[in-house]
């Protein structure tokens, strides 16, 4: 796909890409701007070194706190992912259950998730993904604890249609998660139904929740089981206005045009593929004359 892309470089005036590393050292070479969004942990030893050689690549981060283990690198800014407004259906009042959804893995917790339903007498609904690596661990470790519980319901994987409907019926999404998540989509999906999140505070969480308007962020079990009763009491409306301002497919689509302009701009003027990064020189022609390329991009 990179060396498809390389063929036709003439025809864009900036390449967007969403492959991670891989394209790293084909693009030494292109003269047409470029940026990367990485969207995956970047906790993982082995990619110290990668980032010490590629240094220079533009990169977008989707959280802040995704950026953290990194050696200083080029990054160009920070894009919230974002959702069509109307992609999920808002709901003024929430169910008397508690909904799980994502992966049956160690490190999202589904067992924190069934203790808490446990301790706070709430129905708890499970839709998650076993994958072929995590299955132990649901033979093992899961699968009794649910089978222990009346009240907590193993549903599988669920379709889009079925998603929505489970996430605007619940009275609270639960989001136990144990590792750096670098955003955590399903969060947004929540706020955009309306519906308020208790999530530990680990990885993204802190940046994508505002605490006491869409959820409580937590330490701890105990302040969990506190926390449920509060978020399904909250104004559901201002959950999902938080949504419509901060989470939008049209927002992000701003941001990303924003960083286009930026990037092109800076491009002409130096004439160089690879940009200066946010914390770079304050004085650039792109910052200072707000230049305003014609067309973004065309893949």
């Amino acid at each position: 796909m990179v060396e498809r892309v390389r063929r036709k470089l003439d025809e864009f005036d900036i390449i967007h890409l969403h492959i991670d590393l891989f394209h790293y050292p084909s693009i030494q070479t292109w003269n047409t701007p470029t940026v990367t969004t990485l969207h995956g942990r970047l906790d993982l030893p082995e990619l110290f070194d990668c980032y010490q050689t590629f240094s220079h690549v533009p990169l977008v981060s989707i959280s802040d706190n995704q950026r953290l283990p990194l050696p200083p690198v080029n990054w160009i800014d920070t894009v919230y992912h974002g959702l069509p407004a109307q992609l999920l259906p808002y709901s003024a009042e929430g169910g008397d259950y508690l909904v799980f959804l994502g992966r049956i893995s160690p490190e999202k917790r589904p067992d924190r998730a069934i203790e808490l339903a446990v301790r706070s007498g709430k129905p708890l609904k499970i839709a998650a993904k076993i994958d072929a690596v995590d299955q132990e661990y649901w033979d093992t470790h899961i699968r009794p604890l649910v089978e222990a519980h009346d009240t907590i319901e193993y549903i599988g994987e669920v379709d889009e249609a079925e998603k929505a409907t489970l996430l605007a019926g619940a009275g609270a999404l639960l989001f136990p998660i144990d590792w750096p998540e670098p955003f955590g989509l399903v969060m947004i999906e929540a706020m955009s139904c309306g519906t308020p999140i208790v999530a530990w505070k680990n990885g993204s969480v802190p940046e994508v929740m505002d605490d006491m308007v869409s959820g409580r962020i937590v330490d701890s079990m105990d302040e969990a089981v506190a926390a449920v009763k509060e978020v399904i009491a909250m104004d559901r409306a201002a959950v999902r206005a938080r949504f419509e301002e901060r989470f939008t497919a049209e927002r992000m689509a701003k941001d990303y045009v924003s960083i286009y302009e930026r990037l092109i701009t800076e491009h002409r003027t130096k004439g160089s593929g690879f940009m200066l990064s946010e914390e770079g020189d304050t004085n650039s022609p792109a910052r200072a004359t707000g230049a305003d390329p014609v067309i973004l991009t065309r893949g």
